[in-house]
């Protein structure tokens, strides 16, 4: 079974896959993380109690990645810690950016791909850390644009 760690300036974050539930998703992020694609990337979008959310290649939550998925929606929870793919409105357009909830998130249930998890106690820290990290209103109505780069440094995928 694949793992993946993402490396940040705040810590390490180690993450594994709900294959059985989602194993599309999971491809395609573990083939994004081995090629590099989420390396220098950030986590763009922090709300402290909700998410964390990364991977956009534009850095300000626009940007698409190669591929685009097809939703797999399940009964995987969205609650702290859980790992799953952003979206627009349309359900199938998932495609490079994911969050990482903060707490529990129920009204996300059967709407967006859960597809894994944090998979420790010392990553959940680093996880709550970047969720304390200052926001400020980007000009959306939204508190959520870090005040400083959170950069997602390397992400590196490991069998375990």
């Amino acid at each position: 079974m694949k793992r993946v760690t993402i490396s940040t300036d705040h810590g390490d974050m180690n993450l594994e896959f709900f294959f059985d539930k989602a194993p599309k998703h999971m491809d395609n992020f573990v083939a994004l993380a081995e090629s590099g694609f989420y390396d220098g990337t950030t986590f763009h979008r922090v709300i402290d109690g909700f998410m964390i959310q990364g991977g956009c290649p534009r850095g300000d939550g626009t940007g698409d990645g190669p591929r685009r998925m097809d939703a797999e929606f399940n009964d995987t929870p969205h609650v702290l810690g859980t790992l799953s793919m952003a979206r627009s409105n349309d359900p199938n357009s998932a495609s490079c950016q994911f969050f990482i909830c903060l707490g529990d998130a129920g009204f996300l249930d059967g709407q967006y791909t859960a597809f894994g998890k944090i998979a420790d106690d010392d990553s959940l820290s680093t996880l709550q850390k970047i969720g304390k990290l200052p926001t400020r209103d980007p000009g959306t109505g939204e508190n959520s644009q870090p005040v400083e780069t959170i950069s997602i440094n390397k992400m590196t995928v490991s069998d375990g």
